[in-house]
């Protein structure tokens, strides 16, 4: 994670040199790589909680018919 937020900060670093725009992409890119990981972690964490509550719930369920 922080080897790609890294690389898109450097990235906007050369993209700014070369157009003369200086911090513009460079904050750009960074802020675009840690909010998409942030996504990605939230829907990932919201995914497997939800499999893990249907994993209970159906446990909860076979343990009542038994």
């Amino acid at each position: 994670m922080a080897f790609t937020v890294g690389l898109f900060f450097v990235i906007g670093l050369l993209l700014d040199s070369w157009l003369g725009t200086t911090p513009l992409f460079m904050i750009t890119l960074t802020v675009l790589a840690v909010v998409g990981f942030f996504i990605s972690l939230k829907y990932r964490y919201t995914e497997e909680m939800e499999r893990l509550e249907a994993e209970r719930a159906e446990r909860a369920k076979a343990g009542k018919a038994a």
